[in-house]
């Protein structure tokens, strides 16, 4: 993203009417995925337009962008908000995410072996990035580095209409874990990360001699494991300050 929201693009000083709905739309997005902005959380244009120094008008667009993606919900007379998936939603969200990453496993067990030096040097590097966080239990970065990652793999399948596809699914997907996740619930691990490069490096020790097999069969387990932490019977939390999570946007 920057289809994938959970993408978050190094800070420019964006100008010009495109560039400041981009900025809103990406530090919208990135509080979505942070999960300050929790699904339901009522997205007042008022106060927006306040916490971005911008027009009511502009906000708008930036909400009706956000709502195409499916992660804003836009209700007639009553407002925007953070889009709060039905339990239906949510498993049908991750059987999506099922179908699109097998076949982006399958693109990546069809790449010549050994991988790219510079392949295998960036996801080591994402790993590396993904452990820190973790050791510092800094849960916002964690999160963040976990959507990444696994855009990083579609990015090296080569297909494009995939790696958009999961793009939005990993949007849909935060927001089902936001919204359901079990209290202590430690989704998306680095570990799991690690086994997934190590076995499409060829030094997982399992199976074929690539590994790549052994990669697809770890990322379906790894997407179960990350929908059974839901508890669809949650019930979030949606008074939330606008005006304090925006607070280094003022």
């Amino acid at each position: 993203m920057k289809i994938a929201l959970t993408t978050a693009a190094p800070r420019r000083s964006p100008r010009g009417r495109g560039g400041a709905e981009a900025r809103i739309v990406r530090s919208i997005g990135e509080a979505i995925a942070d999960r300050r902005l929790p699904p339901g959380t009522k997205l007042a244009e008022e106060s927006l337009a306040q916490v971005f120094s911008v027009s009511r008008e502009r906000v708008r667009k930036v909400l009706l962008l956000l709502a195409q993606r499916q992660v804003v919900t836009l209700i007639p007379n009553r407002g925007a908000f953070v889009a709060k998936p039905t339990e239906r939603e949510a498993r049908e969200v991750f059987e999506a995410r099922r179908v699109i990453e097998r076949a982006i496993m399958d693109k990546l067990a069809a790449l010549p072996r050994p991988l790219p030096p510079a392949t295998l040097a960036r996801l080591n590097e994402h790993r590396a990035q993904e452990q820190a966080a973790e050791r510092a239990g800094d849960r916002k970065a964690m999160i963040r580095l976990s959507g990444q990652f696994h855009l990083l793999l579609a990015e090296f399948a080569g297909n494009g209409t995939l790696a958009g596809i999961l793009a939005g699914l990993i949007d849909r997907s935060g927001l089902a874990i936001a919204a359901f996740e079990r209290r202590n619930a430690h989704t998306c691990s680095a570990e799991d990360h690690r086994r997934l490069i190590d076995a499409l490096a060829g030094t997982g020790g399992h199976g074929d001699g690539c590994g790549c097999g052994d990669a697809a069969a770890l990322m379906m387990t790894h997407l179960d494991a990350v929908e059974a932490q839901l508890d669809l019977d949650a019930a979030p939390d949606t008074a939330v300050d606008l005006k304090s999570i925006f607070a280094e946007e003022a």
